[in-house]
């Protein structure tokens, strides 16, 4: 396993370290900083079933918060949006707005 007393510095260490964090571990709630989720209502990569991973995410994050949820009616349904690049970007830079 990589040292994981410094930031990784390849992609591939990226993704190892990544993957350590899970819901169950309380990871999300020890994020301070203001958090936003986005959400495509039927995203492939994501839980279909049930809880998106996006929700589970927004549901375990105590900091502020903001979920932004894209459906198929705006095009933006799919993962990353891209039937709604538009007013993804609309969203969260109105959000940076807001927020920063």
């Amino acid at each position: 396993m990589a040292d994981t007393s410094q930031e990784p510095s390849t992609d591939r260490e990226f993704l190892a370290e990544s993957a350590r964090y899970s819901f169950k571990d309380g990871s999300a709630a020890k994020i301070t900083c203001p958090v936003l989720v986005c959400e495509a209502t039927a995203d492939l990569f994501y839980s279909a079933t049930g809880e998106s991973d996006p929700r589970k995410l927004y549901r375990h994050v105590t900091a502020p918060k903001k979920l932004l949820s894209f459906t198929e009616e705006e095009g933006g349904d799919a993962h990353c949006h891209p039937g709604a690049i538009r007013l993804a970007v609309a969203g969260i830079f109105d959000w940076l707005d807001d927020t920063i």
